[in-house]
């Protein structure tokens, strides 16, 4: 491999700082987006490679890709940049990662599982720490629990969104809520679902949400029936239910464009000084036919900060030959204590206990 890296959406907020992780591979890295004046002045405040290109100029993506060996893919909403970046990996034999968390991306990457192992390449979604963290988490329960039964996944609410990640929180708002039972994917009307986690200061109520930990967990741990929730007191549940309510007029195009505008003054992402106050905490608990439960918590640094060390960490490993060929997951790959080796990520065993009913809203 030459070891070359290419970062497409580098000028957005987790772009840069995935860019800035890889800066000092310098004439091996490129940071690449659609606006000329982004690009050029984040390649030469990093002093690397900068390339343009539009995400539906399939020869433009191909030409530059050409001689990358790996590409992170951190432009958000994925739903529209994930497809178009995986075929053209797939036409010019490069690993393809991004930091996506929408269920939809996954399940897209996962239909070119058969033609990237043909061609020697790994397809993994979710390079960040929307999927890294709370997969190894998943992989670790898993292990304590053989032929566990049900899987759930919960995370504390963040203290600040980046303008990406409101984009991406919209779209999950809008939509019914995906869980897994007897090994499918089933629908429920968002905030019918709702079940209390201890995040590490005592039992907060949290509502099932559709992520990606979904399909991912799945394919990590192989457990038929799980479910994944956020952090939300009443008001926030109120809410989520009130967005799903309107979720046909969403798709209107006057309110697609108040929503495009709210996204535009929305900041880019918090400040460096509140990033270094944030902090992520993630729950997984496995249960098994006797309902007996074994869970544990993960405390990381904020998300943004874990998301460009772990998709940075992945890219170098498939440089130096650590990957699966095809789709896959991390903690598959790479393991349930991956994301240990990350600054500021902590794992605590919690106590063993029978399990709680969920509750499921009328």
């Amino acid at each position: 491999m030459r070891g070359r890296v290419l970062i497409y959406g580098a000028t957005g907020y987790t772009g840069r700082l995935i860019a800035e992780r890889l800066r000092n591979s310098r004439r091996h890295l490129v940071v690449a987006g659609r606006t000329p004046d982004l690009v050029q002045a984040l390649a030469a405040e990093l002093g690397v490679a900068g390339d343009v290109m539009a995400i539906d100029d399939a020869q433009a993506l191909d030409s530059a890709l050409d001689d990358v060996d790996v590409l992170i893919n951190a432009a958000s909403p994925f739903a529209l940049t994930a497809s178009a970046l995986i075929e053209s990996c797939l036409r010019t034999n490069t690993h393809y990662l991004d930091i996506a968390g929408e269920l939809p991306v996954f399940q897209n990457a996962f239909l070119h599982d058969e033609a990237a192992r043909s061609r020697g390449i790994m397809i993994m979604p979710g390079a960040g720490f929307g999927v890294v963290a709370s997969d190894c988490l998943a992989v670790h329960v898993a292990a304590l629990v053989p032929n566990a039964k049900y899987l759930r996944i919960a995370v504390l609410r963040p203290s600040s969104f980046s303008r990406g990640t409101f984009r991406s929180a919209l779209g999950v708002a809008s939509s019914p809520v995906s869980i897994r039972r007897n090994g499918r994917l089933t629908l429920l009307p968002v905030g019918r679902l709702q079940r209390a986690f201890d995040f590490g200061d005592g039992e907060r109520e949290s509502v099932a949400v559709s992520w990606a930990d979904v399909f991912t967990a799945y394919h990590s741990t192989g457990i038929r029936n799980i479910e994944a929730y956020f952090e939300a007191g009443l008001a926030a549940r109120a809410l989520y239910q009130l967005g799903a309510g309107v979720a046909g007029a969403m798709q209107l195009p006057p309110v697609k464009a108040l929503i495009d505008a709210a996204a535009g003054v929305w900041p880019e992402g918090p400040s460096d000084v509140r990033r270094q106050s944030d902090r992520c905490v993630i729950v997984a608990e496995a249960e098994d036919s006797w309902r007996q439960v074994r869970s544990a918590r993960l405390e990381t640094s904020d998300a943004y900060s874990f998301t460009a060390e772990a998709a940075a960490a992945i890219a170098r490993r498939i440089i130096r030959g650590d990957f699966v060929s095809g789709f896959q997951t991390p903690a598959k790959v790479y393991g349930a204590d991956f994301a240990l080796r990350f600054k500021g990520t902590h794992r605590q065993e919690l106590r063993p206990s029978f399990s709680a009913q969920e509750r499921i809203i009328s």
